[in-house]
């Protein structure tokens, strides 16, 4: 009776250390809380947004105009949070990492030493990635609140007016950016803009995406094609050293589709300087066309997952998360770790405003910036 009594016991601690060791169920959407995103910030209120339509679903926070949070089916069904983000405006304001699914501008990615000229006007940028300035300053879009101008159950649309000499920019930049879920299952997001005053400007969004799920792991199993022959490599500061270069017998050749973490091993400067993947693509498209085209895809084996990118954008930043460290928690309550995320920036290239060769980002008064970028998930081959 005795043994019989131990036994059970036995029994009953093995299944609950069983369970205290299982893999907690994934984050949802649904656990976000708006009370979390509600602030005032500049004398302007943050709020949260839930979009959705077909089988995806959003969520959206006018701080940064971030994209929280966007789940997505695997093969199965099962819907899951593909892009990093964090549970309230604070942990976003707090966080290592400024640019977690937010919008970037007036100018993302890099511009030499914080400095370009217009006219023969030199404008001084705030360094902010030394001795560079990074995705428009500390102070750029992504740290700014947005006016939402509309709402509805499947689109959003944001607001803000950029003024005269902010973060070191030539003149009153009036932005509008819309996201829209289709029920063909696209995230398409929508740039326009005008200026005052000639200006450069380039935008994009900076959403990280692990399509195996928030926290689950490495992304260089992924299966990554770019539609590129060439890219622009870059100095041991990551400025172009204004070339372009194929790729044709390099490790930034994704043309027919390759793992990501493939050839991260080998030994060239290019992969040093940015401890990976960190490098502007030269889109292969119709000069001129203004047409929105196919910039590159992903998928994840394990799940079925594929997102598929089409912009009008002639660029496109691959990053292979070379920078995250495991210190930053994110709203799944995991850590975001070394290369668990990814991000494909469509944009104009680096520094252009000092590379006269590149495409110009120069915005003249009287002109329209616009842009769209098209994200669509699916699943299968």
């Amino acid at each position: 009776m005795k043994f019989n009594k131990i036994f059970a016991y036995l029994i009953a601690a093995l299944i609950i250390t069983a369970c205290s060791d299982r893999t907690p169920e994934r984050f949802q959407l649904s656990d976000l809380k708006k009370e979390d995103f509600q602030t005032d910030l500049n004398g302007k209120k943050t709020d949260l947004y839930f979009l959705q339509n077909g089988d995806i679903r959003a969520a959206v926070t006018n701080f940064g105009g971030r994209i929280v949070g966007l789940e997505t089916p695997d093969r199965d069904g099962n819907l899951t949070d593909i892009v990093t983000g964090f549970s309230s405006i604070q942990d976003y304001i707090t966080a290592k990492e400024a640019f977690h699914g937010a919008l970037i501008g007036r100018y993302g990615n890099r511009i030499a030493k914080g400095e370009f000229t217009l006219d023969g006007q030199t404008y001084n940028l705030p360094v902010n990635n030394d001795p560079n300035h990074l995705h428009g300053g500390p102070d750029g879009f992504h740290n700014v609140v947005w006016d939402i101008k509309n709402v509805t159950d499947t689109t959003i649309t944001l607001f803000y007016l950029s003024k005269d000499g902010e973060m070191g920019y030539p003149g009153n930049l009036s932005v509008t950016v819309k996201y829209t879920i289709t029920k063909d299952n696209n995230f398409i997001i929508d740039y326009h803009a005008t200026t005052d005053k000639k200006t450069v400007i380039n935008l994009t969004s900076h959403p990280f995406f692990n399509l195996g799920g928030e926290g689950s792991g490495t992304i260089n199993d992924h299966i990554l094609t770019i539609n590129a022959d060439h890219y622009t490599p870059v100095d041991e500061t990551m400025i172009p050293l204004g070339i372009i270069a194929p790729v044709s017998g390099t490790p930034f050749d994704f043309r027919n589709g390759k793992p990501i973490g493939r050839d991260l091993d080998e030994s060239i400067d290019q992969l040093a300087y940015a401890r990976g993947y960190d490098h502007n693509y030269v889109l292969n498209r119709t000069e001129g066309s203004g047409e929105v085209h196919f910039a590159a895809s992903v998928s994840e084996p394990e799940s079925g997952r594929k997102m598929i990118v089409y912009t009008q954008e002639p660029g496109l930043q691959f990053y292979g998360g070379n920078f995250t460290d495991g210190t930053t928690i994110l709203k799944s309550g995991q850590a975001h770790r070394f290369r668990e995320s990814f991000a494909l920036e469509t944009q104009h290239f680096p520094d252009s405003p000092n590379q006269p060769d590149f495409p110009s980002t120069v915005l003249q008064p009287g002109q329209d910036y616009k842009t769209r970028t098209i994200y669509h998930f699916t699943t299968g081959n």
